[in-house]
C-alpha cells in the first residue's frame, strides 16, 4: 500500500507540475519564428553553396560536402517542425500562423529524428543525385556519351535501331540506383509520419493551402480539362510516325514506342517536328538557324532573356550573376547539366546552371531558368518564410509565362527576323509549340502518380518499372522499345526523380503559365489571336506581373493568382483557347484514325 500511495502522489506530482508549467503565447511564438528563419535561412545559403559546388564539380568529396550541409539543414528543418508542435491550437495573428503552416511542409525529404537514420537519408540522397550527375553510356570503348550528348543525338537522329539503342544505354543508369531509392523512401516515410502525415506523397501535397486528398482531386480535374486536345495531338503523332517507321514499330491504335519522340524520357516531342509532314519551310522561320547565323556564344543567348525581362520595367541582373553562373559545360570535369536557376543568398546572389548549346529550345529554356532568378528577386524583401513562388508551379510557370511570347513579331522587334509569317504559318508553329506544351502534360501527371503511390506503399518496390510503366501508358500512351523487368528502374533515369525534386510543380506550370500569359496579354492591350501576342516592352503588364510576384508565398496561391489574374482557381481554358485553331486542325487530319490506345 505504501509503494501505491508513493506511486499515486508521484503521478500528482507531475500532473502539477504539466498544469502548472505555463503555456505558449503569441509572443513566445513570435520569437521561436524569428530565431528559426534567421536559422534556417543561413543553413540554407550554406547548402546553397555546398549544393552549387557538388553540381558544377562532382567529386566524392564536394558529394560528401554537399550531402553535409543539406544533413545539418534538414536536421534543422525536422528539429524546428518538432519544436513547432508545442504552439500547436494557439490563436495566432494569420501573418504569423502561416509561417508555422508552411514551416510544416518545409521540406520534400522529411528525415526521421534518429541521427543515424537521418544521415543514411541524406547520403543516399547525394548519392543518387550524384549518380545521375556521373551517367554515361558507351556505346564504343572511346565514346561515352552524357545526357547532354544522348539527348541531342536523340533530337537528331531518326535512325531507330540508333535511338533504341541510346535509350537503353542511358536507362541504365538507373537500375544500381533501385536498392538505394527504396530505402530513401523508407526512410522519408518515416519522417513524414513522426511529422504527422501519413506519408512523404501527402506532405509534398500539403503544401497547396489545400488537403492532399482535395489537392489530388484538383490535379486530376485539370488534366481532364486538357485531355482532349492531347489525345487529338498522339493521334496525330502517332499516324505520322508509324508512315515513317511502319506499323510494324508504331502500332496504329497503340501506344507510341518511347525512343521515337525525340528524347530520352519522351517527355517533349518538339525534336520531332521535321518528321510530321508539314513542308520543311511552313513554319516561316528556324529559330535555330537564326540563332546561329547571329554567331551568338551562350552569354549572348542570355543576354536576349534578361533583355525581355528589362524590356517591362525589371532591373537588370547584378554583375555577380554574369560572372559566377555556368553557361556552358566545361571540357574537363562532369557537371550536373540539367539547367537550373540559383539564389544562393536569399538576396541577390542569382545564378544560372547550364550546358547551353546555340538552338531554339535553349533560348526557350534560358527565359524560363531567369524567370525563376526575377522571381527570387522580386521577393527577397519578405521574409524568409515567404522567400518562395506562390506554389511551386508559379515558380515554374513564371519563365514560360515570358518563353510563350517569343512569337515572330518579338523575334522581329529584336531583329532576328526580318519579316512577321503571314497567318497560315500560325499551324506549324501551334504544332511546335504543342510538341512542348501539351505532350509533356500526363508525363508531369505520371512523375509524381508514381512517387505518390510509392510513398504510400499502393506501389511496392517489387513492382516499380511494371507500374511506371502501367502509368505511362495509361496517361501518355507510350510503351518501352523493348520489354522492360524489375532489374530496371527507369524512373530513375530521369533527374528529378534521382533529385528528390517533385514534379506536379510542372503540369500545374503548364496550366498557369497561359492563365498569366494571357492576363498580360490583356494588360498589354493586346485584341488579337492569344497565339501571337507578345506583351515584350508593356511596362503595365510587368508592373502588375510585379505585384504578384513580389507577394512571393506571404498569400495563399490563389490571392496571389487573382493579383494577376482576376481569377482565384486554376484553369485551364487559357492553354485550350491558345490552341483552339490547331485543335480544330488536328480533328480534320485525324478523321479516320483511332483516337486512344
Amino acid at each position: 500500500m505504501r509503494l501505491v500511495a508513493v506511486l499515486a502522489l508521484l503521478f500528482i506530482a507531475q500532473f502539477v507540475l504539466a498544469e502548472s508549467k505555463p503555456k505558449p503565447t503569441v509572443a513566445d511564438a513570435e520569437r521561436f519564428m524569428a530565431e528559426a528563419e534567421s536559422r534556417l535561412s543561413d543553413l540554407g545559403v550554406k547548402a546553397n553553396r555546398a549544393g552549387w559546388i557538388q553540381e558544377n564539380f562532382i567529386t566524392d568529396d564536394t558529394v560528401a560536402l554537399s550531402a553535409e550541409a543539406q544533413e545539418e539543414l534538414t536536421a534543422a528543418t525536422t528539429e524546428l517542425i518538432e519544436q513547432a508542435k508545442r504552439f500547436d491550437g494557439l490563436k495566432m495573428p494569420p501573418v504569423l500562423a502561416r509561417k508555422f503552416s508552411l514551416l510544416r511542409v518545409a521540406t520534400t525529404a522529411p528525415a526521421p529524428k534518429d541521427p543515424a537514420l537521418r544521415r543514411e537519408l541524406t547520403q543516399i540522397a547525394a548519392s543518387l543525385d550524384a549518380d545521375y550527375g556521373k551517367g554515361k553510356y558507351c556505346r564504343k570503348p572511346d565514346e561515352c556519351l552524357d545526357i547532354t550528348a544522348i539527348e541531342r543525338i536523340m533530337g537528331e537522329s531518326r535512325d531507330p535501331a540508333e535511338l533504341q539503342d541510346l535509350w537503353l544505354g542511358w536507362h541504365k543508369v538507373g537500375a544500381p540506383m533501385r536498392q538505394r531509392y527504396s530505402r530513401f523512401v523508407e526512410l522519408s516515410n518515416q519522417g513524414a509520419r513522426e511529422m504527422g502525415f501519413a506519408d512523404t506523397g501527402a506532405l509534398w501535397r500539403a503544401g497547396y493551402d489545400m488537403p492532399p486528398e482535395q489537392f489530388s482531386e484538383e490535379v486530376e480535374r485539370l488534366w481532364q480539362q486538357v485531355r482532349p486536345l492531347y489525345l487529338a495531338l498522339h493521334t496525330y503523332v502517332r499516324a505520322k510516325l508509324a508512315q515513317k517507321y511502319g506499323a510494324r514499330l508504331v502500332p496504329p491504335d497503340g501506344p507510341i514506342p518511347a525512343h521515337l519522340l525525340g528524347n530520352p524520357w519522351a517527355q517533349e516531342w518538339g525534336n520531332i517536328f521535321p518528321t510530321l509532314g508539314l513542308p520543311e519551310k511552313s513554319s516561316g522561320y528556324d529559330l535555330t538557324a537564326l540563332l546561329k547565323a547571329r554567331n551568338l556564344d551562350a552569354k549572348g543567348m542570355v543576354r536576349y532573356g534578361e533583355n525581355f525581362y528589362k524590356s517591362l520595367g525589371f532591373a537588370p541582373l547584378p554583375e555577380t550573376f554574369w560572372q559566377r553562373s555556368l553557361f556552358t559545360k566545361p571540357a574537363d570535369r562532369d557537371v550536373v547539366c540539367h539547367a537550373s536557376a540559383w539564389d544562393i543568398d536569399n538576396k541577390d546572389d542569382l545564378r544560372i546552371k547550364m550546358c547551353i548549346q546555340v538552338r531554339d529550345i535553349d533560348f526557350v529554356t534560358i527565359h524560363h531558368e531567369l524567370g525563376h532568378n526575377f522571381y527570387q528577386r522580386a521577393y527577397k524583401d519578405q521574409p524568409f518564410m515567404f522567400q518562395s513562388g506562390a506554389n511551386d508551379g508559379f515558380h515554374e510557370a513564371i519563365g514560360d509565362t515570358i518563353a510563350l511570347a517569343i512569337t515572330p513579331q518579338y523575334l522581329k522587334e529584336i531583329g532576328l527576323l526580318d519579316k512577321i509569317p503571314p497567318p497560315e504559318s500560325d499551324i506549324p508553329l501551334l504544332l511546335k509549340e504543342a510538341l512542348s506544351k501539351v505532350a509533356v502534360l500526363p508525363w508531369a501527371v505520371v512523375v509524381d502518380q508514381w512517387r505518390w503511390k510509392v510513398f504510400s506503399g499502393e506501389i511496392k518496390p517489387a513492382e516499380y518499372n511494371r507500374a511506371w510503366w502501367d502509368l505511362r501508358r495509361k496517361y501518355q500512351g507510350v510503351m518501352p522499345p523493348v520489354e522492360r523487368s524489375e532489374a530496371d528502374f527507369d524512373p530513375g533515369a530521369k533527374y528529378h526523380v534521382a533529385a528528390n525534386v517533385p514534379y506536379t510543380r510542372y503540369f500545374l506550370a503548364d496550366i498557369l503559365e497561359f492563365q498569366f500569359y494571357r492576363a498580360l496579354c490583356k494588360e498589354a492591350g493586346y485584341t488579337g489571336p492569344l497565339n501571337r501576342c507578345t506583351f515584350f516592352r508593356s511596362k503595365a503588364a510587368g508592373e502588375k506581373f510585379n505585384r504578384m510576384l513580389e507577394l512571393g508565398q506571404s498569400k495563399p496561391w490563389p490571392e496571389a493568382l487573382e493579383t494577376l489574374t482576376g481569377q482565384r482557381e486554376m484553369d485551364a481554358t487559357a492553354i485550350l483557347d491558345y490552341f483552339a485553331p490547331l485543335k480544330k486542325w488536328l480533328d480534320e487530319q485525324n478523321k479516320g484514325q483511332k483516337v486512344g490506345w
